[in-house]
């Protein structure tokens, strides 16, 4: 890894070994940036405060050997990445201002690809992740993940009925809860479709009934003035002296007709008066029929009006005219069926909520079953692990239990608690020497034992689920003497199948590294190129001499030193 303007790093390049390798330094001399680095690289949280003061950015570029054919690779490849070699250029920029950028094989990539990859390729833990270690959550977690498909296989048949089951609980609920409401405008639905049927409007008929009642209401005048206008045009039979139109207009194409062949614009407006005639003729035909049919009866009169004011008192209700009546109508049949059907959706529901109990509980049972299986073998090789560790008379179980809930499901004969990870609860638990009792370890272990057992879980993990690369920082914390010695000497048996860097103060677990680093500031607080070194030969001496004793030049500290390193090369 190359590392620029992070922290107390100015530029650096971290080479770490292929095997075992253990970062040492004084206090606050930038160890744990080396940490941080390689967590920017896979996809960490960007801090903008990581930034150097007075930098514009902080870089950090690393070169990362994949496995030909493994998952990384694909994932990679599908992210546009291009492998050299078959290792992997991976980039990530932090801006002073916050920005983030990620490159992955020459390609800009989403951070959350880096993060992706990370779960494949790097084991990362420190003193956080073993607080994490004390949630039962987490506990959990690892027993699964150690377990391997005997338990996500069911859960995740589980996980998709828990989901069904909460989605149908939720729609069930809200029927059930609104029932009333739902009821009361079923009512007032039916009771407005039952006022429409009853009046059987027909489209467009109060527009018709409006037209009738405003010609039925002036049927007097109507009729006089379509008589006036006939005589006016036909005549009048009752006063043989009186002159009509029509009568007028044959006179005057009869005067046109004698002359039109002299002249064709004559006979063109005697051709005119002629199609007037017929018009007139037509028209004062048309008003005598008119006059004919017009009803003048009351009673016809009367029944509009009645017909009409049942109209109205729909459109006051329901819609603007009847068109708008009648859709309201077919909108509220159709709610209304589907309100009428809430009693089968209930019941329909309510069985299939009883049905996904019922598949959970089998599904719950079988997940008990794989873990509590899972838990025995997963305790007794994190014991044989302790017992490598200077423990040899810690005893690790799991306690995998449940907890009563009458509105659960059944497991083993007992109704009991069940959320989306199944009905267990599941507890590490430590006995540090024999007669002890067996203790969660948030309460039994002191932070040596803590730091132990995660060592413990991650290398039996390393047997079942292996990942490339394990990162430890100060893994070792709360821990000296015999037991840092044990832990270096298990850290260098991991580093056998896996690389394994560790960040660490003890000289004990530094003597079994492969390779040695020394991170070192400068006079000016920073720490540069030649601030991080391989330490070999008479160097590595004098850094575990100061790791154990303050003083490089000490020849007490140096023999202790060389003895350590002579104890590792012999393990090795």
């Amino acid at each position: 890894m190359r590392i620029r303007s992070l922290g107390v790093i100015d530029d650096a390049v971290v080479e770490l070994s292929p095997g075992f390798t253990a970062v040492t330094g004084e206090t606050g001399a930038g160890k744990t940036m080396v940490v941080t680095s390689l967590g920017l690289l896979l996809g960490g949280r960007a801090d903008p405060a990581l930034v150097r003061i007075g930098a514009k950015a902080a870089v950090v570029e690393g070169r990362i050997a994949l496995r030909p054919g493994s998952s990384a690779v694909l994932r990679a490849e599908e992210a546009g990445a291009e492998l050299d070699d078959g290792t992997l250029l991976v980039s990530r920029t932090v801006s002073a201002e916050g920005r983030s950028r990620a490159f992955l094989g020459g390609r800009s990539v989403p951070v959350g690809v880096l993060a992706e990859l990370a779960d494949e390729l790097v084991a990362v833990h420190g003193q956080t992740d073993q607080q994490g270690l004390l949630r039962p959550a987490r506990q959990r977690e690892a027993l699964d993940r150690y377990a391997g498909d005997a338990v996500a296989g069911p859960l995740a048949k589980y996980a998709g009925a828990y989901r069904r089951l909460r989605a149908v609980a939720v729609e069930l609920e809200e029927l059930i809860t609104r029932a009333r409401e739902r009821a009361q405008e079923a009512d007032l639905l039916r009771f407005g479709l039952d006022e429409i049927a009853a009046v059987e409007p027909l489209p467009g008929e109060d527009a018709e009934l409006a037209a009738e009642a405003e010609r039925l209401g002036h049927a007097e005048a109507l009729a006089s003035a379509a008589a006036l206008a006939h005589a006016a045009l036909a005549g009048n039979p009752e006063d043989p002296e009186s002159v009509d139109g029509a009568t007028l207009v044959a006179g005057a194409h009869r005067a046109l007709e004698s002359v039109r062949s002299h002249d064709p614009a004559l006979a063109a407006l005697a051709e005119r008066i002629g199609e007037v005639a017929i018009l007139l003729g037509d028209v004062a035909g048309e008003l005598a029929g008119y006059a004919d049919d017009l009803d003048a009866d009351p009673l016809r009169l009367a029944a509009v009006e009645e017909r009409r004011a049942a109209l109205t008192a729909l459109t006051r209700k329901y819609g603007e005219d009847i068109t708008a009546v009648l859709a309201w109508a077919q909108e509220g049949a159709a709610r209304l069926t589907e309100l009428d059907g809430d009693d089968d959706r209930i019941e329909q529901l309510t069985a299939e909520r009883d049905g996904l109990r019922g598949e959970l509980s089998l599904l719950a049972q079988e997940l008990t079953d794989a873990r509590t299986e899972a838990a025995a073998r997963f305790a007794e090789a994190v014991t044989a692990e302790l017992a490598s560790l200077a423990m040899p008379h810690a005893r690790v179980s799991f306690a995998v239990g449940q907890s009563e809930d009458p509105e659960g499901v059944e497991v083993g004969g007992r109704t009991v608690a069940y959320g989306p990870t199944g009905a267990d609860e599941v507890e590490l638990l430590l006995a540090p020497h024999p007669g002890a009792p067996a203790r969660p370890i948030a309460k039994g272990a002191s932070g040596g034992e803590l730091s132990r057992v995660m060592l413990a879980v991650e290398v039996v993990f390393a047997g079942t689920d292996p990942v490339p690369t394990y990162l430890f920082d100060e893994v070792d914390a709360g821990v000296g003497g015999k037991a840092a010695v044990e832990i270096g000497r298990r850290l260098a048996k991991l580093a056998k199948s896996a690389q394994v860097v560790v960040v660490t103060h003890l000289p004990q677990v530094a003597a079994f590294a492969d390779r040695q680093l020394l991170v070192e500031k400068t006079n000016d607080g920073t720490v540069t190129r030649s601030g991080v070194t391989v330490l070999e030969g008479e160097n590595r001496v004098r850094e575990l001499s100061r790791m154990l004793a303050g003083q490089e030049d000490s020849e007490t500290a140096r023999a202790h030193a060389e003895e350590l390193l002579a104890t590792a090369r012999a393990d090795g």
